[in-house]
């Protein structure tokens, strides 16, 4: 049993290289012969559907799946009960029950590490990454950089009316979301 798992979170506002982390990471372990189980949300078909892929064109090979049950299976009937593993996730917060899961899987004494954006671009927390945090043993938060100005951006701004849109067509990247800087995020009201 791995006797010290742990928990590594990389959050943040779209374009903060939470994906670049996540395959860095995925490569150290490699070189160190650790099993690595990467995965993705099915749902995410941005830029390769076996993938995960960093906006700057980084990739790594992922499964694809669409809830936390899948990965579940994916560790028992591939590794054991008894292999313990890093299971990286990139876009944790597309994933139904991932929370549940990876909690699980932790207290297995499995490694995680994951990407995610915590709000959404309406400033609400994903509740299964909210139920994530407390388990972590890292946080990272990655801004990007602000498109109105140089700044920090730790907010997600969306270039479109995300009411009435589903969920897949709020997929995207450059071409739908900005990253911003408290200063020009709209909640922000100049006095």
């Amino acid at each position: 049993m791995n006797k010290n798992p742990t928990f590594t979170i990389y959050t943040g506002p779209m374009f903060g290289s939470k994906t670049t982390r996540l395959i860095a990471d995925i490569d150290r372990l490699k070189y160190k012969k650790k099993t690595v189980l990467v995965l993705k949300p099915s749902i995410d078909k941005r830029y390769d559907n076996n993938f995960i892929t960093s906006h700057s064109s980084i990739r790594v090979p992922a499964f694809c799946v669409d809830s936390g049950s899948q990965i579940t299976d994916l560790v028992e009937n591939t590794f054991g009960l008894n292999e313990k593993i890093t299971i990286a996730v990139d876009e944790a917060f597309m994933i139904q029950d991932i929370d549940v899961c990876l909690i699980d899987l932790y207290k297995k004494g499995h490694s995680i590490i994951i990407s995610t954006i915590q709000l959404d671009a309406n400033e609400i927390p994903f509740d299964n990454i909210k139920n994530l945090m407390p388990f972590a043993t890292k946080i990272e938060v990655c801004p990007a950089v602000c498109t109105m100005c140089d700044s920090d951006a730790y907010f997600t701004a969306a270039l479109f009316e995300m009411s009435g849109t589903s969920q897949e067509d709020r997929l995207g990247s450059n071409d739908k979301y900005e990253p911003r800087c408290f200063k020009h995020y709209k909640f922000y009201e100049q006095t």
